[in-house]
């Protein structure tokens, strides 16, 4: 008999499951760097980074549950399909699945390794041999864990998070009651820009993107449990988004605190994870070093174990040829292999792509919530996706070394934020344009 609604027990497992796939590799690594660099403009820069690592991803769970799952519906099929594929691939093989693989390595299991020289090379390329091993590893208990999604609220929301969310609290209050060093004046971009840097820092994290799929998973998920009505289906993800939005946000202000206050620990250090684990190695020694590694560990597993799920569900679906489980091994293979590209190397590529792309999730969000108050909706959505992405390019291609001083003149240009105006601009006017079913049916349907 189908049940239509969850326990207590199972409503905060669900909360808490959506906060463990967020919490993964750039929730931990970020935040700490950030807060060292933005020093005495730490209150605008974790503003500016609160916003969209998580107003932006519990504003995408609710338009997600207010589409009910189809948040693309007003999109041609093809676009829409092209779109959902691109975010895929970016959170799924290219960039954020693999990378939870490279940070458990690099902070939660290299620095217990007293030689990480070892090198194999194979088709004229060369692989760190203590990285590769590691990440194999790493992404076969994943896909084990991925091979039964009808068991992730038990084994994520139920088990593995408790523990991890535990360790993350010892933490906090760790970073508050310990000594700790004066907050130096704010270095880089964090200066003059310490909010729109913030802003631009968030969008490392992937979890705008990653929002818009697990909203999909998560309702799955809850049908598997029974739950079939698409108004309960929306309660239930909107509950889940508010706790897993103060989770996330208890994390990151305890870790932008540590890098303000790091003082001499962030020295000569390339990413937040190592001044997280300098201080943990300072106040905790060896047993701390123990726990840390069982923070990062737990975080990036749960985060891959979420991504492969959603991904390998998607392409399913999309191509049902191929099973779902043949797709969780493949998909867990190749994150390995890209893993092992490097964490500086992955983090410098994807950030041309994720300028690009999340103007588009951000506008979509936002037309989301105004669908109903739009005189023509699917000319609307396409018009003002059109306008993100566009100028979406120029940022991605700014960010990429690309010489396009020709729109300098543009609001934010100089921030990384050229689409905003415009696109805000957009959704504006659109709310205006008269009702004119016929021909503008007709343009939206030439336009696709």
């Amino acid at each position: 008999m189908q049940k239509n609604q969850l326990s207590l027990a199972d409503t905060l497992g669900l909360g808490f499951m959506t906060f463990a796939f967020f919490l993964g590799a750039g929730n931990l690594i970020f935040p700490p760097l950030a807060g060292y660099l933005a020093g005495n403009n730490l209150t605008f820069a974790m503003f500016g980074f609160l916003s969209t690592a998580v107003g932006l991803p519990l504003l995408a769970l609710i338009a997600v549950a207010k589409a009910n799952g189809k948040i693309m519906a007003l999109l041609p099929a093809g676009i829409a399909t092209l779109f959902a594929v691109t975010i895929f691939i970016i959170i799924g093989p290219a960039f954020a699945a693999p990378r939870t693989g490279l940070v458990a390595f690099e902070v939660g299991f290299k620095p217990f390794l007293t030689d990480t020289s070892a090198t194999i090379e194979f088709a004229d390329l060369t692989f760190n041999l203590a990285q590769l091993y590691y990440t194999f590893g790493f992404f076969i208990v994943a896909m084990f864990f991925a091979l039964f999604p009808g068991k992730l609220l038990d084994n994520v929301g139920k088990v593995l998070t408790p523990v991890l969310l535990s360790l993350l609290i010892g933490l906090a209050i760790s970073v508050i009651v310990l000594p700790r060093a004066d907050i130096q004046a704010a270095s880089g971009d964090y200066v003059l820009h310490p909010l729109t840097t913030g802003i631009l820092e968030g969008y490392n994290t992937m979890d705008a993107l990653a929002s818009l799929i697990f909203g999909i998973l998560i309702i799955d998920i809850l049908r598997k449990k029974g739950i079939d009505s698409p108004k309960a289906q929306t309660q239930y993800l909107v509950r889940a988004a508010v706790i897993a939005a103060i989770g996330l946000a208890f994390v990151y202000i305890s870790l932008f605190y540590l890098g303000a206050t790091a003082g001499d620990l962030a020295s000569n250090v390339t990413n937040g994870g190592q001044i997280l684990t300098n201080y943990v190695v300072r106040e905790f020694g060896s047993v701390g070093l123990i726990l840390l590694s069982s923070v990062v560990t737990l975080a990036c597993l749960t985060t891959a174990v979420g991504l492969l799920s959603a991904c390998s569900e998607f392409f399913n679906e999309t191509f049902p040829v191929i099973s779902y489980r043949v797709f969780v091994v493949s998909l867990s293979l190749i994150c390995a292999l890209v893993a092992n590209v490097g964490l500086s190397q992955l983090i410098s590529i994807s950030v041309p792509v994720l300028m690009m792309i999340y103007p588009v999730a951000i506008a979509l969000v936002l037309v989301t919530f105004l669908t109903s108050k739009l005189p023509r909706p699917v000319f609307s959505q396409r018009l003002v996706l059109s306008v993100a992405l566009f100028f979406g390019i120029i940022d991605a291609l700014k960010e990429a070394g690309v010489n396009v001083s020709a729109f300098d003149f543009m609001p934010l240009q100089h921030e990384g934020m050229a689409w905003l105006l415009p696109t805000l601009t957009t959704i504006f006017i659109c709310l205006f344009i008269k009702e004119d079913k016929d021909k503008l049916d007709n343009t939206a349907e030439n336009f696709s």
